[in-house]
């Protein structure tokens, strides 16, 4: 790999707007949800993946990737969740080596009662704030973004 180019004054603006913007909107989400949901941000994640998944259920390995987490982080907070009763595990009938992680009835309705919360504080920290034009450049830019590394990850 040749020689990382600097970035212009503008990248560096936008990269530093990114990095703390999601810093602050990640520990003021982590904040509200402990508090109001006894979750942190990171298992509310999992259970919104779980719930939106067909069956309510993934395979470990894809939901790590999903949150963007490590197996090992994952398998904790799957733990944690399990003897919550948020969340059930089961093993693969064709492959012994895969676990799936599966939303509980429980787990739904803690995602339920949580989500409300979640959505005012985006809604507060995030969206109001932003025009519409703004809405959707930002939707736009960082779609292509994950989609590229995406595509990186997956080739």
């Amino acid at each position: 790999m040749g020689r990382a180019r600097g970035l212009s004054t503008e990248e560096q603006r936008a990269w530093t707007a990114l990095r703390t913007t999601y810093a602050l909107l990640h520990q003021r989400m982590d904040h509200q949800l402990k508090r109001d949901a006894g979750l942190s941000h990171l298992q509310y994640e999992i259970l919104a993946r779980l719930a939106a998944a067909p069956g309510r259920e993934l395979r470990m390995a894809e939901l790590a990737c999903a949150v963007a987490n490590s197996k090992s982080g994952l398998t904790y907070q799957v733990g944690r969740l399990a003897q919550a009763g948020l969340v059930g595990r089961r093993r693969c009938e064709s492959d012994v080596r895969a676990v799936y992680a599966v939303l509980t009835e429980s787990g739904a309705a803690r995602l339920a009662a949580a989500a409300p919360g979640q959505v005012a504080l985006v809604r507060e920290l995030l969206m109001d704030v932003l025009t519409p034009e703004q809405l959707r450049a930002l939707a736009d830019g960082l779609g292509e973004a994950n989609r590229r590394m995406q595509a990186a990850e997956d080739g």
